[in-house]
């Protein structure tokens, strides 16, 4: 690889790893000019990675590059699957050779230091209003918290939009009992990371930001000392013990 693209906050993240390759920045809300300017430098024929926090394909870069692509008419290959008769892809003449790389997400990492709180379905949710209306988003909310999924949510709060989180937490409450559990991760895995088991009630209190992901249980999820758990229903088929 020997150019790296990417939002200048994760670029710093793993600056020492990519000290010697030629690098491409540039800040919040930059992502079309980011991903175009990746594509014509793979188009030129120089390999480049677009870098993404947790996983590419969650709330991250790859569908925009994918989506990029299409519309520009460009014929892609994929790195990861071998042709038919066995033999390994080859770039197109006319094209480029598309290679998502999976990552951990921060629905991973978080549930992983919360314990286990999505064993069971789950719907994951982001508050972030800047490209999906909020009004859909109101409806998934309701939706998730009626069908009883644990509830993941993305980008609860940042200091333009503070009202979100407060609005869908009114809504999950009319489903949810107040003391429902209630995971809150930031930073998963970084330096800064903090880890915190509240109840549904508290949730408007805590101290949350764009790098939380927050938690909310189902109707079985309990917790457990310092530990979230949706049971995935063993113990209704089961002696669990003796």
């Amino acid at each position: 690889m020997e150019t790296v693209v990417g939002y200048t906050t994760y670029i710093e993240l793993i600056r020492p790893l990519v000290s010697e390759k030629e690098i491409v920045s540039t800040g919040m809300t930059r992502e079309i000019q980011r991903v175009e300017r990746a594509i014509e430098i793979a188009l030129e024929g120089t390999a480049c990675a677009i870098v993404s926090s947790g996983d590419a394909g969650i709330y991250a870069m790859a569908g925009l590059a994918l989506e990029l692509c299409r519309s520009r008419g460009i014929s892609l290959i994929s790195a990861q699957r071998p042709k038919a008769d066995g033999t390994d892809a080859k770039r197109p003449e006319a094209g480029l050779m598309i290679e998502v790389v999976p990552g951990i997400p921060a629905l991973c990492a978080g549930a992983a230091l919360l314990g286990a709180p999505l064993t069971h379905d789950f719907a994951t949710i982001s508050l972030s209003d800047l490209l999906t209306p909020w009004e859909t988003i109101e409806a998934r909310l309701e939706a998730a918290a009626k069908a009883d999924f644990v509830i993941v949510l993305y980008n609860p709060k940042s200091k333009k939009r503070d009202w979100q989180l407060k609005r869908a937490q009114e809504i999950i409450l009319r489903h949810r009992p107040p003391d429902t559990p209630t995971g809150i991760v930031t930073g998963a895995m970084r330096e800064d990371q903090a880890v915190g088991l509240i109840s549904l009630e508290e949730l408007d209190r805590a101290p949350v930001g764009m790098q939380t992901t927050v938690f909310i249980g189902n109707s079985a999820t309990r917790a457990y000392e310092e530990f979230m758990i949706t049971p995935r229903g063993y113990g209704k088929k089961y002696r669990l013990s003796e």
